[in-house]
């Protein structure tokens, strides 16, 4: 509890003491008939200023700044109008409750950000820099990419690297929700955030600190509570037009019906001010937005990026999934498993994949990086020039001087060479060396752990339609399909044909989320209506133009994200149909002189409560429970 909870919580006890007090000595002195009039109206005026005082601060001052029709406003009216006609009990009851109610609205509040305030605590405070054997600590915005520091055992990894020396283990919840921690050791990447457990590692630094992946997180979390969803923008036009509405509606009620009727003002007063009591609309005001920051705490709890409540509505809508396969359905983490040189080619089949690892030794690809692990030896990359790669279709350079070319059937179509296609399951690269057709190195990918149980479960909870993108062939794709079990597949695509791919099915299945990794996936993240991107491995541009971001790569993070937002949704709904229903039931019976101050303060107080309390079930949100 904060100082500013405790101390309101001092103030109510104080003010509900002594309004006690005063209730038990008017009964015994029959309403404090034996004291002239004044009497308990100061009585009553030393609890309700201890209590209320700050409400009436903030209305004066709202008038001032020109900001009148506000929940403060109404309760200073109704409660100050309620003196006036002698009910003096009820006015103080009401400033109480509403007050309960408010530090009630504030702990939750609280609450509801403390999972998402984890994430703040990410922020390294510093770095210790190498500096040829003498260590200095620094601002971690001022280590510049290739810099050395070393991370000493219990401190924050405070930017993105790679260990060229030392082993341990790190621990990784508070980024990814993971709690087993990680083993990393030298030539393995690292990221900010983390914290290292056992050993001391030094990291050659990767990515300056506003790239690095702690500030991208930092970033995004602070940014999440500007994208508001549909639901929370109508509650704060309703609120905008509501209030002062329902204002000018309780002063004609104090005044026409007397004047119109004959007979006093006191009744039709008092009727006013309960129909002022009952018009705040803080149980919406609060509780809507509170149940989405709820649902976005709950999906930090899991090691899911939330980068704003509208991308919770739209997921909760979603009924269909589009999955990317290279880095998503499956590692990217590829290895040779053939090479087949030609029939009329004279190159063995080591030399087959020499050729290949030469043609790809300036990407950073994965198939690159498993050529150059299956050739084994050091590749003289100067003996490569004029290198060109085009996506989707391969690598054209020149090597020794004669053209060499390695990519799939396309480009060997685009480029007039005779090929012996190869109908092998995997990633097939062909080869042309000089114009003439060289042979073809089959490569394999392995598919992620949980990714079949997660379209599984995507299925369990309704989801229609299950469909796989990739540029690979179509014999790579469809063993990859079958193994995972998704609906569909399209294979063989160009980054431009993804697109079309997802429009295709967004006109037939509605609703469509995607997930991807790579920068070929940024333009369809963010054509698709829900874009999720892989955190740990997926590239920065995809992690950019996603609207959720799963920091473990984990696919079984995927439903548990649409449980918690349908359920968030369901809540937020709840919350509209119960503070919306009872207010207008109460205000039309306070209007004719059914409904008392008490059942005001309920309409009021208690509805904001019972919303409050809805709302904070998506704090105790169990993914155990929802698998």
């Amino acid at each position: 509890m904060t100082k500013k909870q405790k101390k309101t919580l001092c103030r109510i006890a104080v003010s509900m003491i002594l309004y006690i007090i005063l209730l038990a000595a008017g009964r015994m002195t029959d309403g404090f008939s034996f004291a002239p009039r004044p009497v308990p109206l100061l009585l009553f005026l030393v609890p309700y200023l201890v209590i209320g005082h700050d409400i009436l601060w903030k209305a004066v001052r709202n008038i001032r700044n020109g900001q009148i029709f506000d929940e403060n406003f109404l309760m200073s009216v109704a409660t100050i109008a309620a003196f006036f006609i002698g009910e003096y009990s009820e006015s103080v009851a009401v400033m109480l409750f509403y007050q309960i109610g408010e530090l009630f609205q504030s702990y939750a509040v609280g609450k509801s950000r403390e999972s998402i305030a984890r994430m703040m605590e990410l922020a390294p405070e510093y770095a210790y820099l190498d500096l040829g054997g003498n260590v200095q600590e620094v601002d971690p915005e001022d280590v510049k990419v290739d810099d050395v520091i070393v991370v000493r055992p219990g401190e924050k990894v405070p930017l993105d690297g790679m260990v060229i020396e030392g082993d341990s283990f790190l621990d990784t919840v508070a980024l990814t929700g993971e709690s087993v921690p990680r083993r990393v050791g030298a030539g393995q990447e690292i990221q900010s955030g983390c914290v290292n457990g056992e050993g001391t590692l030094r990291v050659r630094v990767t990515k300056e600190y506003a790239d690095s992946t702690v500030a991208v997180i930092l970033e995004l979390v602070e940014n999440a509570s500007e994208k508001k969803a549909r639901l929370e923008n109508f509650i704060t036009r309703f609120a905008r037009y509501y209030t002062p509405i329902v204002t000018i509606g309780a002063m004609l009620l104090a005044v026409i019906p007397p004047l119109a009727l004959g007979g006093g003002f006191a009744v039709w007063i008092k009727r006013a001010c309960i129909f002022l009591i009952v018009s705040c609309p803080c149980a919406l005001v609060i509780s809507v937005p509170l149940g989405f920051f709820g649902g976005i705490g709950a999906a930090s709890r899991i090691g899911v990026l939330v980068k704003g409540s509208n991308y919770l509505e739209a997921l909760s809508r979603v009924r269909a999934f589009v999955f990317d396969k290279t880095g998503t359905i499956t590692r990217g983490e590829f290895r040779v498993l053939k090479s087949i040189p030609g029939k009329k080619a004279t190159i063995s089949e080591a030399g087959l994949i020499k050729l290949a690892a030469y043609a790809e030794g300036f990407s950073t690809h994965p198939i690159a990086r498993s050529l150059q692990e299956a050739c084994g030896e050091q590749l003289l990359i100067e003996r490569v020039t004029d290198v060109r790669e085009t996506a989707g279709r391969g690598v054209r350079c020149r090597f020794d001087g004669a053209e060499l070319l390695v990519g799939n059937s396309t480009l060997m179509f685009e480029e007039k060479i005779p090929y012996e296609r190869c109908d092998e399951a995997g990633t097939v690269l062909y080869v042309a060396f000089g114009g003439n057709y060289t042979g073809a190195v089959v490569l394999g990918d392995r598919i992620k752990e949980g990714a079949a149980e997660a379209v599984a479960s995507l299925k369990k909870k309704g989801i229609v339609q299950t469909v796989m993108l990739t540029g690979d062939r179509k014999e790579a794709a469809q063993r990859v399909s079958d193994e995972v079990g998704v609906d569909a597949f399209f294979a063989e695509l160009l980054p431009q044909d993804k697109v079309g791919c997802l429009e295709q099915m967004m006109e037939e299945s509605g609703q469509t989320a995607f997930v991807g990794d790579g920068i070929n996936d940024a333009p369809v993240l963010m054509r698709a209506d829900v874009g999720f991107a892989m955190g740990a491995m997926g590239s920065d541009a995809a992690i950019e133009a996603a609207d959720i971001v799963l920091m473990d790569d984990d696919m079984r993070k995927l439903p548990q994200t649409l449980v918690i937002a349908r359920q968030t949704v369901r809540i937020v709904r709840q919350n509209i149909v119960l503070a919306l229903g009872v207010k207008l039931a109460v205000l039309l019976l306070g209007a004719i002189g059914l409904a008392s101050m008490w059942a005001a303060v309920f309409a009021d107080v208690g509805v904001a409560v019972l919303a409050i309390t809805n709302s904070m079930r998506m704090l105790m949100w169990n993914p155990a429970k929802n698998p």
